[in-house]
């Protein structure tokens, strides 16, 4: 009885460290890499920076991969992997699909990564930096980006379709597919104000210019005249989704919304009469609170699930598995 009662004691103290080992690897830091890849930062912002002068579009583009990467079972790059024969990836995903764009950008900035400090930083991290990277070149404001998370092996299509939260959705969905994820109606809210930067295709907001009410009717006007009403035609002309700028990142998304000037059906849901209104007014009123209240979401959207210590790994390519 003495044996078997020494025995579990010792099966127990090595339960607690192995617990204690993975629960300390889980953890991400801002310091992950800074004795393994020093240039790290300088190298991804320079080529972020010459991205975003060549197409100011480009901002958005690369913050978006982050979103629809992190919504995804968790931040892990997933979404960065390409279809091949054998394997199915996100791209084709139904929300991705024409839509999700900023790969080669993506790749460039790997290539350079690896010459710096070969296979040390995963893609899911460079994710990471670019969305801060550009999110603070186009105007907005910087972060300390927490670091550590390795890449997915794998990639899933039907998650991608059921995860993202289509333009179509409404507040109470919204609020929900937030919260499956972890995230408060402050973090939905918040991270929605990365409206503020980029386009959306005329097939995205067709049916709200032409038959929603809760709109502005000069807005819906001027958006007609570079989308048809007829499906089909025009599906992918491209309006900001900021009317006043959609290459600034500042708070006047929040300003349109007050003004029934949201572009997308989910976007016009934050200020409707419902339990978002009040934070819309909030960051209308504070560029300063809206941007410290979105450091706060980013990061808190870049804790879903990462892979670490020896889960997934960190791919040479971000487009394949090694």
């Amino acid at each position: 009885m003495a044996s078997s009662s020494s025995f579990l004691k010792a099966f127990l103290t090595l339960a607690s460290v192995a617990l204690l080992v993975g629960g300390t690897s889980a953890q991400l830091s801002i310091y992950y890499y800074a004795e393994t890849c020093p240039l790290l930062c300088p190298t991804v912002k320079s080529i972020v920076q010459e991205a975003i002068a060549a197409e100011a579009r480009m901002g958005a583009s690369l913050t978006r991969l982050f979103f629809h990467d992190c919504f995804v079972n968790g931040c892990d790059g997933s979404n960065l992997l390409d279809d091949t024969p054998t394997f199915t990836g996100e791209k084709n995903a139904a929300p991705n699909k024409n839509s999700l764009r900023g790969f080669d950008v993506v790749d460039k900035i790997k290539s350079a990564v690896e010459e710096v400090c070969p296979g040390i930083v995963s893609c899911a991290d460079l994710l990471a930096i670019i969305a801060r990277d550009s999110v603070e070149i186009l105007g907005g404001p910087g972060w300390d980006v927490k670091l550590g998370r390795r890449d997915a092996r794998t990639a899933s299509q039907a998650a991608a379709n059921n995860s993202i939260p289509p333009p179509t959705n409404n507040l109470n969905a919204l609020i929900s597919s937030f919260q499956n994820h972890g995230l408060s109606q402050k973090d939905l809210v918040a991270l929605y104000g990365a409206h503020t930067i980029g386009q959306a295709r005329c097939t995205n907001f067709r049916a709200r210019i032409y038959n929603e009410s809760n709109i502005d009717s000069s807005f819906a006007q001027t958006m007609k005249s570079n989308c048809p009403s007829v499906t089909g035609v025009g599906d992918n002309n491209l309006d900001g989704l900021d009317f006043q700028d959609a290459t600034s990142f500042d708070n006047t998304y929040f300003v349109n919304l007050m003004k029934k000037r949201g572009l997308l059906h989910s976007d016009q849901q934050l200020f409707n009469g419902g339990s978002t209104d009040s934070l819309v007014r909030t960051y209308a009123e504070s560029q300063d609170t809206f941007f410290k209240d979105f450091v706060a979401s980013m990061i808190n959207m870049g804790d879903i699930k990462p892979l670490t210590g020896s889960n997934g790994e960190i791919r040479r390519n971000c487009r394949r598995v090694n």
